[in-house]
């Protein structure tokens, strides 16, 4: 099951149950089924916390992802977004702030299925796989 939280943001996904359809969908054309995921939706100050305090960066980022999966080829885990730094981002990158939420969206979950982005050819795919699964929305 797919579930969306508001942490200290009041913030609320449009088409919440067509992005549930799509996120689910897009995993299993990945080859996983999806168990037990929640996206948090925190602010700029909240995730940097979480970035601090559990992967010891001292940094802002967009998204954090913990995979909690234990069963082969089953999805879980739990998906931090700051929403502020999704707008910040959409509004450098001129484009909608909802499309920009879609592919952080579809970002937490390609690393859950598996796809990485530290280097320069894994980013490339990553973004790739973001807007392949854009555009199955």
């Amino acid at each position: 099951m797919i579930r969306f939280f508001n942490e200290d943001v009041p913030y609320k996904l449009p088409q919440k149950q067509a992005i549930r359809q799509w996120l689910k969908q897009q995993t299993e054309a990945e080859g996983f089924s999806v168990g037990d995921l929640n996206y948090m939706f925190c602010s700029d100050e909240y995730l940097l916390q979480v970035n601090r305090d559990y992967l010891q960066h001292d940094y802002y980022t967009d998204i954090i992802t913990f995979d909690m999966s234990e069963e082969e080829g089953k999805i879980e885990g739990d998906v931090f977004v700051s929403v502020e730094r999704v707008i910040d981002n959409a509004n450098k990158l001129a484009v909608p702030a909802e499309q920009e939420m879609r592919r952080v969206l579809a970002h937490g979950l390609l690393h859950l299925c598996g796809y990485g982005d530290k280097t320069d050819e894994e980013a490339a795919l990553m973004r790739l796989k973001e807007d392949e699964w854009i555009s199955q929305l």
